[in-house]
């Protein structure tokens, strides 16, 4: 009987020392990686589960961008496995009218501030669970992603409730001007730059789906300060095999496309922000409006 309960004994902590082995957490912060922050919030977390993988999603989001912060993970927490905690860490601080929430999302869990960025991710799914956390607050904390965050990322990780953390909440803040315009007569789409990546590449918040549904077979045309496109490739490969340009003369050359996110992109063909991209070399800035009108052929 003792050797029998021994080995359940140790069944189970083998299976949850394999569930820890098994969990991930990500981070996406606006820390950048010259000072401590980023370093401190992992050794927080390292120091209750050394066994845990930590992801960096990004730490270069710009300060304070909601939509910015919630584009990047938006697009990349789902190529995780269910069950992957993500933490965000841009502008999370405590405040009378901004909680800190944890939400099951698309069987994700995601810790936040109630800042709007969780709103971007739930613009089209609806969470299974949002609950406001009570717990692990302390009073006058000035840095909650490693005081708070960190603790109920390891609970979750360990195989905790999410219930046992606070109390549900239903008020998720929005970021305005998340979604595109269109106007009665469905003959456009007015939307603006949510992204600026790495390429200098501007990013909208239009996406191919929303352009096909209102198109319905119309020609349309892609409007961005005085720049025009009636062509949006499908791949930046797309470029070279419908032109005839030669592939030297294509460097440089604008495109409209729909990136891998199938947002519309609109970039300089092989660019980068060290050679000028399309933010600086067309002068376009992260909010400026653009347009898609359609017409009949």
């Amino acid at each position: 009987m003792i050797y029998s309960t021994k080995l359940r004994n140790f069944a189970l902590v083998n299976l949850t020392f394999n569930n820890l082995l098994m969990a991930i957490i990500t981070l996406t912060t606006d820390f950048g990686i010259k000072d401590h922050y980023l370093a401190a919030v992992k050794g927080s977390i390292y120091t209750e589960i050394p066994e845990i993988t930590i992801v960096d999603i990004s730490h270069q989001v710009t300060p304070f961008n909601y939509n910015e912060a919630g584009y990047i993970i938006k697009n990349a927490y789902h190529n995780f496995p269910k069950g992957t905690i993500h933490i965000i860490g841009v502008d999370a601080e405590l405040s009378s009218d901004q909680q800190h929430i944890a939400l099951l999302f698309n069987d994700h869990y995601f810790i936040c501030a109630n800042n709007g960025i969780l709103s971007i991710l739930c613009s089209e799914i609806h969470p299974e669970k949002v609950i406001e956390i009570t717990t692990h607050q302390t009073q006058y904390d000035n840095f909650p992603v490693k005081t708070v965050f960190t603790k109920v990322a390891c609970h979750l990780a360990r195989g905790g409730n999410l219930d046992v953390i606070g109390r549900p909440f239903s008020q998720l803040k929005e970021v305005s001007h998340v979604t595109p315009v269109i106007n009665t007569d469905e003959t456009s789409i007015v939307g603006h730059i949510q992204y600026i990546d790495n390429y200098g590449n501007v990013i909208t918040n239009i996406n191919k789906e929303l352009i096909a549904r209102i198109a319905k077979g119309r020609s349309f045309k892609v409007n961005l300060r005085h720049f025009s496109f009636d062509i949006i490739y499908n791949s930046y490969g797309d470029c070279m095999t419908q032109t005839s340009l030669d592939k030297n003369s294509k460097d440089g050359k604008r495109i409209a496309l729909f990136n891998s996110s199938n947002f519309l992109e609109i970039a300089l063909y092989k660019s980068s922000l060290e050679t000028g991209g399309a933010s600086s070399l067309l002068g376009i800035k992260y909010r400026d409006s653009v347009s898609v009108t359609f017409y009949e052929k």
